[in-house]
């Protein structure tokens, strides 16, 4: 064989490997991430958009203003509710952070979000609410002025309490335009979470949602009533919470985290054209389970945020500062550290850490709706 039909030959070789390689990386692709079109077709497709006495024309971003009514009148604080409506057709999707007024790294994250959508290329409508409950943030605290939780008290009443009627107008002049919500929150109590998606994955829609937000830990949760999510899933609108982080910061990582996750998101629903790039999925956890401390004392944790731990693991140590005892708190299950308490001063009781396992899907469609377990709450247990 001459030397140029050796070279030819190793050519000809060569392209087919390339195109092998080519097709293969694409399959990946797609078994990674849906297609835009099997994505969006399932979502409730935008209309005229028309939200809080305004229209929003396609190809414009517009800032409105929420008004719950539940405050004294002259001393209500409007929040700030930025709508971009693209020219293209696809679905509206909802953004809402800071529910709960302590939650900071969720209002940075759509901020970012927004700020980095090219409007001129946009499908479909984006109505971000970065702070939703603007009373509690004003106090640096995530309840209402009379202490309770908004997100128990979705989609509301207009005849019941303030924090009903409040919980009625948003959902009502807000959220019923959404075609897919997002929720966007942190640990509580000086606890924090691993970046993670919560969802009800008995429900088709909501766990194909799941699916398109890149390396991001999924847990199952059929959520607490009255949070932001189950009511607006309930009333057919696909819906996740989407924690990471701790209250009273903001942490640029997990905020880099959420935006990346969400940017994937509307990628993988059609609505923009920039594609961002993960590594492997992250597995899907149908259980967890919240581990608390017997005594009191001051803890010291001896695992970090994400790590895999193995049954009968030490998980951290409780000391009491008068006695000097020690308490020390070992792993129940196997599996991964999803959210923990920071070092702090704990009582008897505290929930300290939340283990996720890795079951099957058939033990999350045993659960009903009115038997959720304590550990499978919207946030983390109020102590």
């Amino acid at each position: 064989m001459t030397d140029f039909t050796t070279r030819a030959v190793f050519a000809a070789l060569r392209r087919v490997l390339v195109a092998a390689f080519a097709v293969a990386l694409a399959v990946h692709a797609q078994a990674q991430t849906p297609s835009a079109a099997s994505q969006s077709a399932e979502l409730k497709p935008k209309s005229r958009l028309r939200l809080l006495g305004s229209e929003v024309p396609p190809g414009t971003r517009k800032r409105l203003h929420w008004t719950s009514g539940a405050a004294i009148e002259g001393f209500a604080s409007p929040a700030p509710v930025i709508v971009l409506n693209g020219r293209g057709p696809g679905p509206v999707l909802c953004l809402t952070a800071a529910v709960h007024g302590d939650e900071l790294n969720g209002i940075e994250v759509v901020r970012r979000v927004l700020d980095d959508v090219d409007l001129e290329e946009l499908n479909g409508a984006i109505i971000g609410v970065p702070i939703v409950n603007i009373q509690g943030f004003y106090r640096g605290t995530r309840y209402l002025p009379d202490r309770r939780d908004l997100n128990r008290h979705f989609p509301g009443n207009p005849k019941g309490s303030a924090a009903t009627r409040m919980a009625h107008s948003f959902f009502t002049e807000v959220v019923r335009h959404c075609s897919a919500l997002i929720d966007l929150h942190t640990g509580s109590l000086n606890r924090t979470n691993l970046p993670q998606v919560r969802a009800n994955l008995n429900v088709p829609s909501v766990a194909r949602l799941t699916q398109a937000f890149g390396a991001t830990v999924v847990l199952h949760s059929v959520g607490d009533k009255g949070s932001l999510r189950r009511a607006a899933t309930e009333a057919g609108i696909p819906s996740v919470t989407f924690e990471m982080g701790e209250p009273m910061r903001v942490q640029p990582e997990q905020v880099e985290h959420g935006a990346k996750a969400i940017e994937t998101l509307m990628y993988s629903l059609g609505m923009t054209r920039q594609r961002r790039y993960w590594g492997d999925p992250e597995p899907v956890y149908y259980s967890s389970t919240w581990v608390r401390v017997d005594h009191g004392g001051i803890l010291f944790s001896d695992v970090s945020l994400g790590e895999r731990v193995s049954e009968g693991e030490l998980l951290g140590v409780v000391t009491d500062p008068i006695s000097n005892e020690q308490y020390r708190i070992y792993a129940p299950t196997s599996g991964r550290i999803l959210g923990m308490a920071l070092n702090q001063v704990v009582l008897p009781g505290f929930a300290a850490y939340r283990i996720g396992s890795e079951t099957s899907q058939a033990k999350a469609t045993k659960e009903t709706e009115d038997e959720a377990p304590e550990d499978l709450v919207e946030d983390e247990p109020v102590e």
